[in-house]
């Protein structure tokens, strides 16, 4: 609760209004004034950006606080920095002058266990660099296993003053911080370190800035928050690691001063670069502002997934495999390397099945942490580790991971990420049909958006090692795999028989990625084979599943194998994500695609709670939810968006964002889950996994805007590298996939098989 700003204004002399800006009444710090009352106060948000308006009541006085963190698109350093930009406009519109000031408190440390043992302690600091100068206090935290140093900064300058004190107790009552600003609009400012604290006992700082405030005047007031913790010990305590941001700050600790100087200068650099990449979407009027808001916002979660950008240095242990991937190593090394959790109540990192929804951000946005996240599942998928374990769900004894099959997840940080693999315990995931397939996927996707060869030719041998596993699940040979009798995919409580229309989807989106990608390496026996297990897997695909208004859920004698399953589309998703899946390189035919997609918008969207919270997973013919599973009667917001992107691919656009804006209303707005976006919830209030991966899928949606024709491209993420689908160029011509010959023909005028 410490963690505060708090405005004091004085005229003449005498303080007139002294308020914590908060709407909280604690139980701690109760000499302060809390208990801000919420009329006067408007929160905007555009992450990486937001701002409050306060009217302060009865003093003609309002400020607004802009929040600015460098999340830049396409950049890979000012991105991977541990800061934070608050810069208090002040306006008075009254006629007498005013004094105004700003108090910045914070505790240090999080008030838990790791503050217990004591040993805190607060230090002040000047910096003063090119001209600037940036006051403030360090708050040191340097409790095993990972020490670390905040800093709360302000800057001086001519017009300002900047005052700190340096310890108080943020479990009393604050009576002496708050008197101390009450006496005279500052702070006491003594100098030198504080005694580290004893065992149990907490300790906060603040830094106060203030500036003349003119009548119908204005001033502003900046601060700075940064967090140093250049090294860091996951939760099994072995290897150590450097974060990303320490190849450009240094890794003794010491950056703190020096990160709140560098925000302070560059913040206006950045708030330009976010509003030149945000305006083209802020100012498209065709777009509904829900939507602007649920693009840029669901972007939280790529910073706030308890994630890790870490250094790859010379001597990391990287496993090699012979000369394949050769743009490993080197990719690692340039740009680092990226985890994400599944959500912050489900702690794995980079959960496939999930990230390829999410992936979707990271490859518009950052697309080299995409490619560095898809060498770090090349590597685990061509590891093994036989340590046998017992499976949840199953009871089952099997190995933690097999070779030549894509990982769950990358790690646990209550473990070793990236050493070892799969803590997902619940199914034994190598036998999952998903998997594998969303890897191909990606990989096409990746190439296709970002146009790196290098990327795709060390990928392929990987690709082609997947889809052999994969080959054993189409047990009749008839060219589609089939589900096995459990939930074997990212349904994990859903059991799926038999082929099925999203894991059958799947496989063919696969296969078609497989034709592409053995035209564009050369290897036209492997396109050949592909060709014919397409060829046979589109007939099974059809007759086994398309009833003539949607795909079934699957081709069991089950009850519900005729449930209309609102991501029946998936692979045609990717497809045409990927410039597949229509003309030439259809897989599925265009009009029962647009049928399905209809009739998902009918049942298990506008007849499901009225057509207001999205689309439900399951929906029986007749609009009833399906209850048959746990899963089967939730909506799952990354789905939903992805459903959305698919409507929009298919010329469907009115539908997709009335698809889309029900989630968003549902959780943003009447659930108030504002930056915690669930997994998933139930049409009676019923949620589950708050801050979760998936809906970054959002990002899809822009995607298929722009590939439509119907949104900005232009600074809006595919810029840089990743020109491939904005500037109408495709990385390379599609082939088509429905006769060998014309395969042969096409592959022969591009003169693909001599030049790669």
């Amino acid at each position: 609760m410490a963690d505060q700003f708090t405005v004091c204004l004085r005229r003449e002399g005498q303080t007139v209004y002294q308020q914590v800006l908060s709407l909280e009444r604690p139980s701690v710090l109760r000499s302060w004034n809390w208990g801000l009352c919420g009329f006067f106060a408007f929160y905007h948000a555009l992450y990486p950006r937001a701002w409050t308006v306060y009217q302060l009541p009865g003093q003609q006085v309002t400020l607004t606080c802009r929040q600015i963190t460098p999340i830049l698109p396409h950049d890979y350093q000012d991105s991977s920095l541990p800061v934070g930009v608050f810069v208090w406009d002040v306006e008075n519109t009254g006629d007498d002058d005013l004094e105004v000031s700003i108090m910045f408190s914070m505790r240090n440390g999080l008030g838990g266990g790791h503050d217990g043992p004591g040993g805190l302690w607060n230090e002040p600091f000047c910096l003063e660099h090119d001209g600037e100068t940036v006051q403030g206090l360090l708050l040191h935290h340097p409790n095993p296993p990972n020490p670390y140093t905040m800093a709360v900064a302000a800057r001086l300058t001519a017009n300002t003053t900047v005052t700190h004190i340096t310890a108080f107790d943020p479990d009393g009552t604050g009576q002496k911080v708050w008197r101390d600003l009450l006496l005279d609009g500052q702070l006491d400012s003594p100098s030198g370190p504080s005694p580290p604290t004893q065992k149990g006992q907490g300790i906060g700082g603040a830094v106060c800035a203030g500036a003349h405030l003119p009548r119908r005047g204005r001033c502003q007031l900046e601060f700075a928050l940064a967090w140093d913790m250049p090294k860091i010990l996951f939760g099994a305590r072995g290897q150590a690691h450097y974060r990303r941001y320490t190849r450009f700050f240094g890794q003794e600790g010491n950056a703190a001063p020096a990160l709140c100087h560098y925000a302070l200068t560059q913040y206006r650099s950045w708030e330009e670069r976010i509003a030149a990449w945000q305006n083209p979407v802020l100012e498209d009027r065709s777009l509904p502002a829900w939507y602007k808001s649920a693009l840029f916002n669901e972007l939280y979660f790529l910073a706030d997934g308890g994630t890790m950008w870490l250094e790859v240095t010379e001597d990391t242990a990287i496993q090699e495999f012979n000369g394949m991937m050769n743009q490993l190593r080197p990719t690692l090394q340039e740009y680092g390397r990226f985890a994400y959790l599944e959500g912050q109540e489900y702690h794995m990192y980079n959960t496939y099945d999930v990230h390829f929804y999410a992936s979707f951000a990271l490859i518009m946005l950052w697309p080299k942490l995409e490619l560095s996240l898809q060498y770090d599942i090349a590597v685990a998928t061509l590891s093994e580790d036989l340590t046998r374990r017992k499976y949840l769900m199953s009871g089952v004894t099997a190995p933690v991971k097999k070779k030549n099959v894509i990982p769950h997840d990358i790690g646990d940080p209550d473990d070793e990420p990236w050493l070892r693999i799969n803590a997902y315990l619940i199914h034994d995931t190598a036998d999952w049909k998903d998997l594998n397939l969303k890897f191909v996927l990606q990989i096409y996707r990746d190439f296709y958006l970002t146009g790196n060869e290098s990327f795709l030719r060390d990928m392929w041998p990987v690709c082609q090692a997947v889809m052999e596993s994969e080959m054993k699940f189409d047990t009749d040979q008839d060219g589609l795999i089939e589900n096995g009798g459990y939930a074997d995919q990212t349904y994990d409580g859903w059991i799926t028989t038999g082929p099925s229309a999203y894991c059958g989807g799947l496989w063919l989106a696969a296969v078609a990625a497989m034709v592409q990608m053995a035209a564009m390496c050369g290897t036209q026996d492997v396109q050949e084979k592909f060709l014919s297990i397409l060829s046979r897997g589109r007939e099974a695909y059809e007759r086994l599943l398309w009833n003539g208004r949607y795909y079934n859920y699957d081709s069991s004698s089950q009850p519900q194998s005729r449930i209309i399953m609102s991501d029946q589309c998936a692979g045609q998703w990717f497809l045409r994500a990927c410039g597949l899946g229509k003309g030439d390189t259809e897989v599925f035919p265009t009009p029962h695609v647009i049928r399905a997609l209809q009739t998902i918008f009918e049942v298990n969207v506008q007849g499901f709670a009225g057509g207001a919270m999205g689309a439900v997973n399951g929906m029986q013919a007749d609009g009833v939810p399906d209850t048959s599973s746990v899963q089967s009667d939730e909506v799952w917001v990354g789905v939903v968006y992805g459903l959305a992107a698919t409507m929009i691919q298919e010329g469907l656009i009115e539908e997709g964002f009335l698809t889309a804006e029900g989630c968003y209303r549902t959780v943003w707005e009447r659930l108030g889950m504002a930056f915690q976006t669930p997994e998933a919830y139930c049409q009676r209030r019923v949620f589950r996994s708050l801050a979760y991966m998936r809906p970054l899928s959002i990002w899809a949606m822009q995607l298929a805007l722009q590939q439509h024709g119907t949104a900005p491209g232009q600074g809006m993420g595919l810029t840089g590298e990743s020109m491939g689908v904005t500037a109408g160029q495709k990385s390379a011509p599609a082939v088509g996939l429905h006769t060998k010959s014309k395969a042969r023909a096409d592959l022969g005028q591009q003169g693909l098989l001599d030049t790669i």
